[in-house]
């Protein structure tokens, strides 16, 4: 079967012979890893197309259980990104969380569109590092089956507006009056505008997804409720994460 779709480059590995193995999030076959023959070599346009982070339109050819990439054209290859180490830094572990958490054989289109629309945000410096980081870790969690119950404290139902404490393990939150006895789970206090950003990533579409402000500090507190969910649900190491965490300082 062949197919001609566009896809983000996740992962490129070099191959003896110029060939290249590389691992694509595409827009009609999701997560999908194919060999790339003779990529790199100096001539043509596939060496560009198949480098991390490259979104191309390719030409697939899908035979049993291989996958070939038999043309690639690069469209958008994120120069910005690719010229500091904090960002690219940050695209990689993006990277490396789509092909965590994308489950095999999910084909939604929305998982390109949410690549993508980050990726373009974060090569033009348009938003701080950290809200990026947030919003991709908590909504690709919550496409890929691990959304967070932000309704209502797990326990009373209630959402009084008062104390806010989300407990990263579970995915849940809890009133002030209902939280568990302290050391029994963790739990990070949210603020309401915190709270209100989390709920906004999880639950808008897509136009508005990045269309929300917050200070430092809540800022502060997004990235840490989001990354220590994140890492609850994984349950492993993530070499990209650990780097990025090193470069940004």
């Amino acid at each position: 079967m062949q197919l001609g779709t566009r896809a983000v480059v996740l992962s490129a590995k070099n191959l003896e012979e110029y060939d290249r193995l590389v691992t694509l999030l595409t827009e009609d076959l999701g997560v999908v890893t194919a060999y790339a023959k003779g990529a790199r070599r100096q001539k043509g346009t596939m060496a560009s197309a198949t480098e991390q982070l490259s979104y191309s339109a390719l030409q697939i050819f899908r035979n049993r259980d291989r996958t070939f990439v038999d043309k690639a054209e690069a469209e958008t290859i994120f120069f910005a990104i690719r010229q500091d180490m904090d960002r690219l830094a940050l695209a990689s572990y993006f990277c490396q969380l789509c092909q965590e958490l994308i489950p095999e054989g999910d084909t939604q289109a929305g998982y390109l569109h949410l690549m993508m629309n980050t990726l373009t945000l974060l090569d033009r410096g348009k938003l701080p590092l950290g809200q990026l980081k947030a919003v991709f870790e908590l909504r690709l969690l919550t496409m890929s089956g691990y959304m967070p119950d932000l309704v209502a404290c797990a326990v009373c139902g209630e959402l009084s507006g008062g104390e806010i404490l989300f407990a990263p393990t579970g995915g849940v939150i809890y009133c002030g009056e209902h939280a568990p006895r302290a050391g029994l789970m963790p739990l990070i206090a949210l603020s309401p505008g915190v709270f209100q950003a989390m709920r906004h990533i999880i639950y808008s579409d897509f136009e508005r997804l990045f269309s929300f402000r917050l200070g430092a500090d809540g800022l502060e507190q997004l990235a840490k409720a989001s990354e220590a969910y994140l890492l609850a649900q994984v349950e492993r190491v993530l070499p990209a994460l650990n780097f990025y965490k090193t470069i940004a300082g």
